[in-house]
């Protein structure tokens, strides 16, 4: 029988916002809030620190969590060092990495990602969200290439793709809705801050050299697609805003007074 740990890295060391995770959006903890959210999966849950400020508060809160202090280049190599070290004897076959910034995911939508996994041949299950006619210059939302046939992920990155040859984005101003050419024919995918691992797979990945794209982008996911390891994918239409820098709390807080 397949099931699944939730495990949730949270640094308090960030070179855009320092102490994250102890953010208070709406005066809870921004940690506390994904911690709730992936507890209502109904999955085993646990938080992955390397923190004394964070532990205390987990402590405070009555939330699952270890220690994990090593210095690693990823949050995917902080939970794998977690499972390695204190849940490896429960047998589980998949290891969920939910980070620590999506204070609006769902509990229901991580466990429907679990279950859609297990339905595939996937090394690796992420969660993805289309926009159509925004903007997405913005280097914080990392863009997708997915195949909607086989729910295939082909590349990540911070750069805006699909590109538009001679009509860029990022020509068009902050504000605009809508494609100043285009219109409504264009749309592009979001990556969700989500990763259900079989236990293979992770360990492979932990395994495997750092891949230069992986240091150029600063994303953890491109390690495994070079080295062919696959990557499916969801869609949600879940209205979801990572914490990524302090002006992101007021977005947040402005969705949960609107439901």
């Amino acid at each position: 029988m397949k099931n699944a740990i939730i495990l949730i890295p949270a640094r308090f060391a960030s070179s855009r916002f320092p102490g994250k995770p102890l953010a208070l959006i709406d005066q809870k903890s921004l940690i506390a809030r994904v911690y709730e959210n992936c507890k209502k999966s109904g999955l085993e849950t646990c938080v992955v620190t390397d923190d004394d400020k964070i532990e205390a508060h987990l402590k405070e809160i009555k939330a699952n969590y270890v220690r994990v202090d090593d210095d690693v280049i990823s949050g995917s190599e902080r939970i794998y060092l977690a499972y390695e070290r204190y849940f490896k004897q429960k047998n589980f076959t998949h290891i969920i990495n939910v980070q620590g910034d999506e204070p609006l995911l769902t509990g229901n939508t991580i466990s429907e990602l679990f279950k859609e996994h297990t339905k595939t041949n996937f090394d690796i299950f992420t969660l993805i969200k289309r926009h159509n006619n925004k903007d997405n210059s913005d280097p914080d939302i990392v863009k997708v290439v997915w195949n909607e046939m086989n729910k295939q992920c082909h590349y990540f990155s911070r750069a805006p793709i699909p590109y538009l040859r001679n009509q860029a984005l990022s020509s068009a101003p902050a504000s605009e809705s809508v494609h100043p050419i285009l219109g409504d024919n264009y749309f592009w995918y979001q990556h969700i801050g989500i990763y259900c691992y079989t236990v293979a797979a992770l360990e492979k990945v932990h395994n495997l050299k750092v891949h230069q794209l992986e240091l150029w982008e600063s994303l953890e996911q491109l390690r495994a697609l070079m080295n062919n390891l696959t990557i499916g994918a969801n869609r949600t239409e879940l209205n979801l805003i990572g914490v990524d820098r302090p002006s992101d709390i007021q977005k947040v807080e402005g969705v949960l007074k609107n439901g």
